[in-house]
C-alpha cells in the first residue's frame, strides 16, 4: 500500500470511528445522558458529543494497530505454515478457543450465584455473527480463500482489541467499545482490497514515467 492510501485509510478509519462512537454512546449510555436532553442543554450535549467522539478516535487507533498487526501475523503464519488450507484450519481453532474463552473465562470471573450463562453466550454469539456477515461480504468482493482470514481477524483480533473493557466487564463500556471496533475493522477489512489495487496502479504509473 503507497503512503498516500495509507494516510486515507487511516484518516478514514479515524472518522469512521469517532462518528460510530458518537451515535451508540449517546444510546447505550442513554441512562446517563438523558438528563441532558430533558429539556435540552445544546453546549452539554455538545460536550459529551465531542467527548464520545475522543474516545471513538482511541477505540479507532486501537482497531488500526490490531489490523496492520493482523496482516504481519498473517504474512509470517502463510510463511510458516507453508500452506493456505494448513493456517486457515490453525485459524479456525483458534477462532473456536477465542469464542469458548469469551464466554467460559469471563463466566467464571464475573457471574454472580446463580447467574445465568445466557448473557455470555449472547454477546460471543453477536461478535460472531457480525463476523460471518463481513467475512461473507468480504468473500465476496475478493475470493472464497478470504472467509476464514476475515473471520479469524473479526474474531479474534477484535476480541483482543476489546480485553482492556472485557477486564473490567463495565456493561456501558463493553457495549460502547465493541461496536466501534466491529465497524472498524469491517471497514478496513472491507476497503483493503481497493486501496492495494490503487497503490498497483499508482506505482505502475509511476514507474511508466511522465507521458510525453
Amino acid at each position: 500500500m503507497t503512503s498516500r492510501n495509507w494516510v486515507k485509510l487511516f484518516l478514514s478509519t479515524l472518522l469512521v470511528g469517532g462518528l460510530t462512537t458518537g451515535i451508540v454512546g449517546f444510546i447505550v449510555r442513554w441512562n446517563e445522558f438523558e438528563s441532558i436532553f430533558k429539556p435540552f442543554d445544546f453546549l452539554e450535549v455538545l460536550s459529551v458529543l465531542f467527548w464520545l467522539i475522543g474516545v471513538g478516535l482511541i477505540f479507532s487507533i486501537l482497531s488500526q494497530m490490531g489490523f496492520f498487526a493482523y496482516l504481519t501475523v498473517h504474512r509470517f503464519g502463510l510463511g510458516i505454515f507453508k500452506s493456505r488450507s494448513l493456517w486457515n484450519s490453525v485459524q479456525a481453532v483458534l477462532i473456536l478457543f477465542v469464542l469458548f474463552d469469551l464466554v467460559y473465562l469471563r463466566y467464571n470471573a464475573f457471574a454472580t450465584e446463580g447467574e445465568s450463562l445466557v448473557p455470555y453466550i449472547g454477546i460471543a454469539l453477536f461478535l460472531l455473527i457480525a463476523a460471518l456477515v463481513v467475512a461473507a461480504i468480504k468473500v465476496k468482493l475478493t475470493n472464497k480463500e478470504a472467509f476464514i482470514p476475515a473471520l479469524f481477524f473479526m474474531v479474534v483480533v477484535t476480541t483482543i482489541e476489546w480485553v482492556p473493557v472485557l477486564r473490567v466487564n463495565e456493561q456501558s463500556w463493553v457495549y460502547l467499545m465493541i461496536f466501534p471496533l466491529i465497524v472498524c475493522n469491517a471497514y478496513q477489512l472491507l476497503i483493503l482490497h481497493k486501496l492495494n489495487e490503487k497503490s498497483q496502479l499508482q506505482r505502475q504509473s509511476m514507474a511508466k514515467g511522465p507521458s510525453k
